[in-house]
């Protein structure tokens, strides 16, 4: 059993120690609607086997399309780096918000709420559900939530930028934001460029602290479409051999081959696209293999981040296996499947409940 799970006493309603909770068992009622379909977010941190885990619960279902809530997958060209599906997954389930915009163009929360509503609704216009996976949790409880987002203000922008490059000017930024906003100081890394301009881009275009805004919320609100919230958790050494095996995998399918055909085509990429992990490292022109070491140090500071921004919500049922995350399918397909029928009950009987991989741990 995973040492590291999230605890059981943080889930409303489990009570004990390794227990299941099937998504089946974590009815909310504020997400039910008569008639309306019941989707799924699957959401964990990269690498955790949450992309293959999806297709395999859509291809089962069958009603399933697949809604990717990626930054980066938007991208097109930028295929091995993101772990985007491939051609042929694409074509045994249908995927959305894949191949969406060029690397030179800007991506946003803003542009992937609007994009995942309107998406969604296409789906149930189909009788169909989706499966929303997401390791960016700002996307994730944005487009669930439908959190207020601010604006734009490329002219503060741009003079934070200019500050932010001088020598010492992160720190400083860093500083200021400390005193505008704690909150938001607290949780951004002062070495985090893009967030640190960010956040002080937004303080000062809208004189409100950019925690306000959502990205920083301690608490969740009602979900804005029915949806369940599912959970795939690894111990941290499987997921650091994961992550190093995936990178040296997309090094040897040509990570690099790519990286330099993206360079040529858009040699202004957008600032998003240009700090993707594996592609801000070999745009510096370094040879695949070290870069490796750098590649592999970025994702795994990532799962990190993400690992702290999902368990925070007390809304999602974490399903924990040892080591392979397809073996999780049972508990997926048992919980969802059985969702939209309608029941006197919280609980099913076929619900499996002895599986040690389908278990939450409540050891922190």
């Amino acid at each position: 059993m995973p040492a590291e799970a999230p605890s059981a006493r943080s889930r409303p309603g489990v009570a004990g120690p390794r227990v299941e909770v099937p998504l089946s068992e974590r009815r909310n009622e504020r997400t039910s609607r008569p008639g309306g379909r019941t989707h799924l977010a699957l959401v964990g941190p990269t690498a955790s086997g949450k992309s293959s885990l999806a297709l395999a619960v859509a291809e089962v279902l069958g009603d399933v399309e697949i809604v990717t809530l990626d930054s980066m997958q938007v991208y097109r060209g930028m295929d091995l780096g993101t772990a985007k599906a491939t051609l042929a997954e694409q074509r045994r389930v249908r995927h959305h918000l894949l191949d969406v915009v060029e690397p030179n163009e800007e991506w946003s929360v803003a542009r992937t709420q609007s994009a995942v509503s309107e998406v969604v609704a296409e789906i149930e216009g189909r009788g169909h559900r989706a499966c929303l996976v997401g390791g960016t949790g700002l996307y994730v409880q944005a487009v669930v939530d439908g959190l207020t987002l601010p604006g734009d203000f490329p002219g503060i922008r741009a003079r934070l930028e200019v500050a932010a490059s001088s020598p010492g000017g992160l720190a400083r930024l860093h500083a200021e934001l400390d005193v505008l906003d704690p909150e938001a100081a607290r949780r951004i890394e002062p070495t985090n460029h893009r967030r640190v301009v960010r956040a002080l881009e937004v303080v000062n275009g809208t004189g409100r602290p950019f925690s306000s805004f959502g990205p920083g919320m301690s608490s969740y609100g009602e979900p804005v479409f029915p949806v369940r919230l599912a959970g795939v958790w690894l111990p941290r050494p499987v997921l650091a051999a994961r992550i190093e095996r995936r990178a040296r995998g997309m090094l040897a399918a040509g990570l690099a081959d790519e990286v330099a055909l993206l360079a040529r085509r858009h040699p202004e990429m957008s600032r998003t696209a240009a700090q993707a992990i594996g592609y801000k490292e070999l745009l510096s022109g370094r040879a695949p293999v070290d870069v490796l070491p750098e590649i592999v140090a970025r994702t795994r500071a990532l799962a990190r981040r993400q690992r702290m921004w999902f368990r925070r919500d007390p809304r999602i049922t974490w399903f924990a296996t040892d080591d392979d995350p397809e073996r999780l399918l049972g508990a997926l397909l048992t919980g969802w499947a059985l969702d939209d029928r309608p029941s006197t009950s919280t609980s099913h009987p076929e619900t499996p409940r002895s599986h040690p991989d389908l278990r939450l741990s409540a050891a922190r």
